[in-house]
């Protein structure tokens, strides 16, 4: 039996539980009660192997145990890299390349855990060469390795296109510049706020794009406080953007910044209708950050929780490290 991965669209054996159901007895009749069947040492650390997700430390205890057990190497590849995709890790994917290039000549089908088809191990193998591409900066390679892996498997076309979506974004980015003097209402008074009076003498402006009715903003909002602290101590000014200006977005909001106390960390403003910066910026999903350089160019633009973000902001202030954050994925 099998089934999708969250993250990737990937068709995944399952083990464990599924395995020790499909050893289950017939019942020899019907008052009879069959004994629960065994699991043996190595189901239970193939499970372990496929399916921890609690941290890398952990990750690498069920490494080290499924090696104990003999587990194929290309199942441990094949593991390490569904870990690191549901971490967003696009930097760690792009490194596991030479151990993909290595087991391509090796690859059995009948060893895999993960994979329906060759062609999903061929077209995972192009994800990462494109991956790779991505990240060295070269566009042609990464349209030439994603194309090849959306023709050999197509229905993992939904896992391969936010990378396609985040190239066109960053190249439409190159061409903007923020407008300083632009004024936007605040949320919880009647008065006005200039962005550049939000920059102020700080190293740049961290635009945070939200909503009261976005499950994931509200859900983050204690560790956007954190944050958003963390980062005015470093020179970095915070500046929260709601994108409707309805009357009930703005009655939501006002409720919603109540649970971060009476004086919610940095600045709280609505867009305009026209010219909207959530549109010039592209914002399709909330939260998203955007970080912007003191001459109005786009440093970073994407999820609160992408490395991106921090790597941009470190190039500012080497000083500014990521905040330990309950649930981060990225935490050690």
């Amino acid at each position: 039996m099998r089934f999708s991965t969250a993250t990737l669209g990937l068709i995944v054996c399952t083990v464990g539980s599924l395995v020790a159901a499909e050893k289950l007895p017939h019942p020899a009749a019907p008052a009879a009660v069959a004994p629960a069947p065994a699991v043996s040492p190595r189901d239970v650390a193939l499970d372990r192997l496929l399916t921890e997700r609690e941290s890398p430390a952990a990750f690498q205890a069920a490494i080290k145990q499924a090696r104990k057990v003999d587990i194929h190497e290309q199942v441990i590849l094949e593991a390490r890299f569904l870990f690191l995709v549901d971490r967003h890790d696009d930097a760690a994917i792009a490194a596991l390349l030479p151990e993909f290039i290595k087991h391509r000549a090796t690859f059995k089908l009948e060893d895999s855990k993960i994979f329906a088809s060759k062609d999903d191990w061929l077209a995972v193998n192009e994800y990462v060469e494109a991956i790779a591409a991505l990240n060295n900066g070269d566009k042609d390679a990464f349209k030439q390795h994603i194309t090849e892996a959306f023709w050999l498997s197509p229905r993992q076309g939904a896992a391969f296109a936010p990378h396609i979506e985040r190239l066109h974004l960053e190249d439409a980015m190159r061409t903007i510049k923020i407008d300083f003097a632009a004024e936007f209402s605040t949320i919880n008074s009647t008065g006005r706020e200039s962005l550049k009076k939000l920059l102020g003498t700080n190293q740049a402006l961290l635009l945070h794009f939200w909503s009261p009715w976005s499950d994931e903003s509200e859900a983050a909002m204690p560790d956007f406080s954190v944050t958003a602290k963390a980062l005015d101590s470093n020179n970095i000014a915070v500046v929260s953007i709601l994108p409707d200006d309805s009357v009930k977005a703005l009655a939501a909001a006002r409720t919603s910044l109540k649970q971060l106390g009476a004086k919610p960390p940095g600045a709280w403003l609505v867009d305009r209708p026209s010219p909207s910066l959530s549109r010039e910026l592209r914002v399709q999903s909330l939260p998203t950050m955007v970080l912007v350089a003191t001459d109005g160019r786009i440093l970073f633009n994407g999820h609160p929780a992408d490395d991106g973000l921090w790597q941009a902001l470190q190039k500012i202030n080497p000083a500014i490290h990521r905040p330990a954050l309950a649930g981060d994925p990225h935490a050690p």
